[in-house]
């Protein structure tokens, strides 16, 4: 598979470094709508329709006009939009690196070619479990003809990622999920529980067991993730970051505002229509109270390579 290249991480690092006024990610929900309803899942409903497809592609030209360097789709559930390769294509055509999160229920051969052809980079699949129950459908019993079709026709890089805190039940079954997509080609990451305001969901003894054992066999960056954020919090301790959520990281809501992440809606709550560079300057120096307990990894991964400059004095 393709995707993400080495050198379009070191241009995206580049850019970083180079700049403290450039997004390095951006998350565009296109849809609130879902095909399924897992329950412990907050970011989702039944009756939305679609984005307008013209109002996202004047999102990402304006994400494009603000220097940002990864796109993500998410929603509710991308590829329920009719847009969605669309959307890919434009964010492509700006030369921003194009990814997307998606459940995988909806992929067929097409699908996958189309988002060849329009260029995504990087897909990421939540799995919960091996076999579906009342939380979640989301298991590899209910997926593994999407994930064979993946493997042969996606020419875009895979990543399966697992959560654990669900149930007691489902933990072992995180060891299970990460070997399924080892042998498959994909990459594999775990992320913790957490619930609608970000707090981090307490891990069992046997749990904590199975993520240190996922750990161990992670990539450098999801252990580096691991040591700087999510080893305290599962002890209930606090982190001592910098956060830039509203600079180098956005959360652009349905409705086309500006938030810090999925979990802090409403602040700043600016259209990002109208979010320039004084916005992006004014969130990367001010702290946010929410990140002492922060579990939102992307942002954390979209805030690390600033950890060691520019010190926060103003609070948000």
């Amino acid at each position: 598979m393709a995707g993400v290249t080495l050198a379009d991480g070191l241009k995206v690092a580049g850019n970083v470094l180079t700049s403290r006024s450039k997004p390095m990610l951006a998350h565009l929900v296109v849809t609130r709508y879902c095909n399924l309803d897992c329950t412990y899942c907050s970011e989702f409903d039944k009756v939305s329709a679609p984005v307008p497809l013209q109002k996202l592609l004047d999102r990402v030209d304006r994400l494009a006009r603000l220097g940002t360097q990864i796109v993500t789709l998410t929603g509710g559930e991308p590829l329920t939009h009719p847009g969605h390769d669309a959307i890919i294509a434009r964010v492509r055509e700006h030369g921003m690196v194009a990814t997307t999160i998606t459940n995988g229920f909806l992929l067929t051969k097409e699908r996958i070619d189309g988002m060849n052809d329009a260029g995504l980079q990087e897909m990421q699949i939540s799995i919960d479990g091996v076999k579906p129950d009342e939380v979640s459908k989301k298991t590899l019993k209910s997926l593994a003809g999407k994930l064979e079709l993946l493997s042969k026709h996606a020419a875009f890089h895979v990543n399966i990622n697992s959560v654990l805190g669900i149930s007691e039940e489902r933990t072992q079954d995180a060891l299970e999920v990460a070997q399924s997509a080892k042998d498959l080609g994909f990459s594999h990451t775990v992320g913790v529980l957490h619930d609608a305001e970000g707090t981090l969901a307490p891990l069992s003894a046997t749990q904590r067991k199975v993520y240190d054992d996922l750990m161990a066999k992670g990539s450098v960056a999801h252990r580096i993730n691991y040591l700087m954020f999510q080893k305290n919090l599962m002890s209930g301790k606090p982190n001592a970051w910098r956060c830039r959520a509203g600079a180098r990281y956005l959360y652009i809501c349905e409705d086309g505002l500006v938030h810090y992440c999925s979990q802090q809606r409403g602040k700043p709550g600016i259209p990002l229509e109208n979010y320039g560079v004084a916005d992006i300057v004014r969130e990367y120096s001010s702290k946010k109270p929410c990140a002492p307990f922060c579990t939102v990894s992307c942002v954390h991964q979209a805030s690390f390579l600033d950890a060691w400059r520019s010190p926060q004095r103003v609070t948000a």
